[in-house]
């Protein structure tokens, strides 16, 4: 073995090389700067070095399959800790590499914090992807998760899709980060785990202060919308007393695909955020087997939306019903569905209240929060246990979810034991206070959550600052191009949407606009016929794929290049036609991002990023267009949605970069 000296030399030689000739400098580079970083935030030079490697180990693995080209790296992406042993070793080779001097090897008991949080070092992407069930994992073949969005940026993708999930945007990757790096150097100089415990107790509060909430609500963190749904039933059980329960869901096919199952206390996919196998539609243990499920209908059976007092009758005969029966109800009431419905309005939910008084539990599904934050009092002043995320309209990434619970409701949690089966879905963290119910769940705390959740927040202080006339303005501009987008073309039909009916003082405010436009696609051979859910899901999928390969870019460059555009929209939701049978309604959403600003267009003055936005948001119409016209061909050739952008990988010049 060479001599230290002689040793450091030659990695000094393979370093430059490297920094020259190697496609990958980017690698090296961003193990620098993550390394200055924590140092700056106070972490030993030595102890810091392992943690930057670690880092860029991991963005390695989250780029390419290839092998590294420094060895060494594939241990520290490992997910097992190396030994002391080899910590040793490895730091022979990664001490070279150091930003500055003096590069000084960490101690034994450095190491032993090292290895004590080893699983809690990363890349905010990498840590956003977990504390989620199945749907939040990364396909290596595609880079995206289960919505089709990444937790890295994508600022090449045209976006109009918050009514199901974004891809987090550089502000909110960012904001994301700053806690990581915070969060990472607390970790790394105490050894403790609790420094994450402590940052979600913090984010509670922070998410209570941001949605304008008094202090007297209660907030409890849960990885998704679906998941909160648990959250709201285990509140109902300790209300309920003896009682059955009845849950009365607003049409389920326009919420999550997994709330009846939740609503019912079954798990809902196949994993837990927690991380445990379950089986789908299983009962979840601690949750009464004897609840039922009673569906109100908000269109009818051709899928147009049912007049308001209809509804608000079938909801109150169902409570009634549910009574007599001598059953607990809940009522899911939505703002807003998956297509923009609301229902039952405040004034509706206040005439339930005023007839029946506590004798049923309300659950207001706001996890769209196209809503004004005075709204949110208003339902919770109806003693309504509120489900938000931040990954809707905010545009944070996806999983980000939250209950905001009325003091009345929050008491029960100090007179009874929460559903034991909890533990799968929650930690003690999530949850405020130590009742002996907060007890029974784990001492863990989500920190991919945590990290969702900061992204989230960024994007709404962002939201927060833009005058409501301006909100309303962008909102109005949305509105328009869709419907001069859709009238272009003979292959398009707009689902019908009757006007929000919102009351107080704040009526025709911005969060009464329509922000969700759902649009269905004639079939290309039976015009008279629109396409149902599997194929309008195929285009769902293609607008998201470069497509280009499918035109000859020399004797049809305009199609070539409307082709090769990224556009991220709404998966298409399943409606009932009139010949009874399905359409599947594909949807475009005007998120926050689209009000405060993309980062990425941040250089253009407002008129002109509106109009740039615009123009992206009529391009997704283009495209289908394309794509309805050329179907046979499109078909054919599979495309297939993809992270990286064609040609350049911003990724890699953004961490080269920082």
């Amino acid at each position: 073995m060479l001599p230290p000296l002689a040793y450091i030399d030659v990695m000094k030689t393979s370093l430059d090389k490297l920094r020259t000739t190697h496609r990958d400098a980017w690698l090296v580079q961003s193990m620098q700067a993550e390394w200055r970083r924590l140092v700056k935030l106070g972490v030993p030079m030595g102890l810091a070095g392992f943690a930057a490697g670690r880092f860029a180990a991991i963005a390695w693995q989250a780029e390419t399959a290839n092998l590294p080209p420094l060895p060494w790296l594939t241990t520290l992406g490992s997910d097992l800790a190396p030994s002391i042993f080899e910590c040793r070793q490895i730091w022979e080779q990664l001490a070279p590499f150091a930003p500055r001097s003096p590069v000084i090897a960490p101690s034994t008991m450095e190491l032993g914090r090292l290895r004590m949080v080893w699983l809690l070092l990363g890349t905010s992407e990498s840590i956003m992807e977990t504390g989620g069930d199945v749907r939040l994992l990364r396909d290596p073949q595609t880079g995206l998760n289960g919505y089709g969005c990444s937790h890295r940026p994508r600022p090449w993708a045209i976006t109009f899709a918050s009514s199901t999930a974004s891809s987090v945007s550089e502000r909110g990757y960012q904001a994301a980060d700053r806690a990581r790096l915070r969060i990472t150097a607390a970790l790394l100089n105490s050894g403790n785990r609790r420094v994450i415990t402590h940052a979600v107790g913090s984010m509670r509060r922070r998410i209570r202060t941001s949605l304008g909430v008094p202090t007297s609500t209660l907030i409890v963190l849960a990885a998704s919308g679906t998941d909160s749904e648990l959250l709201a039933l285990s509140f109902v059980h300790l209300g309920a007393g003896d009682r059955p329960i009845t849950a009365i869901l607003l049409a389920p096919e326009e919420t999550g695909s997994g709330v009846p199952m939740a609503a019912r206390g079954q798990h809902f996919a196949i994993d837990t955020a927690n991380g445990h196998d379950v089986a789908k539609a299983a009962p979840i243990e601690g949750f009464r087997a004897d609840t039922e499920l009673v569906s109100i209908a908000l269109r009818d059976s051709e899928g147009v939306a049912l007049a308001p007092s209809l509804v608000d009758r079938a909801v109150a005969e169902a409570i009634s019903h549910a009574i007599e029966a001598g059953r607990w109800p809940v009522l899911h009431a939505l703002d807003l569905s998956k297509t923009g419905l609301l229902a039952p309005s405040v004034a509706g939910l206040r005439a339930l209240r005023a007839r029946f008084g506590r004798g049923f539990d309300l659950v207001v599904d706001a996890c769209q929060l196209r809503i004004a934050p005075g709204r949110l009092c208003d339902y919770l002043a109806l003693d309504a246990i509120i489900l938000v995320t931040g990954s809707k309209f905010l545009t944070g990434p996806p999983f980000a979810g939250a209950a905001l619970v009325p003091p009345v409701i929050a008491a029960r949690v100090e007179q009874g034991v929460l559903p034991a089966g909890l533990d799968a879905y929650f930690g003690r963290a999530e949850w405020p206070g130590r009742s002996r119910a907060v007890q029974n769940l784990p001492d863990t705390a989500n920190y991919g959550l945590l990290l969702r959740w900061w992204a989230a927040l960024a994007e709404l202080r962002a939201f927060s600052v833009v005058a409501d006339a301006r909100k309303a303005l962008v909102l109005d501009r949305f509105s328009a191009t869709v419907t001069q987008a859709v009238a272009r073309y003979r292959c398009f039909e707009l689902l019908p949407l009757p006007a929000l009916q919102r009351d107080g003082a704040a009526a025709r405010a911005w969060d009464d606009r329509r922000m969700i436009f759902a649009f269905a696609v004639r079939d290309p051979a039976d015009a008279q016929r629109l396409l149902g859910p599997t194929e309008a899901r195929l285009i769902y999928q293609w607008l998201n794929a470069d497509c280009s390969g499918c035109f000859d870019r020399m004797r049809y460059p305009a199609e070539h290049a409307l082709a090769q555009r990224i556009c991220h929209i709404g998966q298409p939701v399943a409606l009932a036609d009139a010949s009874g049978g399905q359409v599947g309604w594909l949807r475009v959403s005007a998120g926050a991002r689209l009000i405060s600003g993309e980062p990425s267009l941040r250089h253009l003055s407002f008129e002109k990023r509106i109009d740039r936005e615009m123009a992206d948001l009529a391009t997704i119409f283009d495209k289908v267009a394309l794509l309805h016209q050329h179907w046979a061909v499109i078909r054919a050739a599979k495309p297939q949605p993809r992270y990286q952008s064609p040609p350049l990988d911003a990724f890699r010049v953004r961490v080269a970069q920082n």
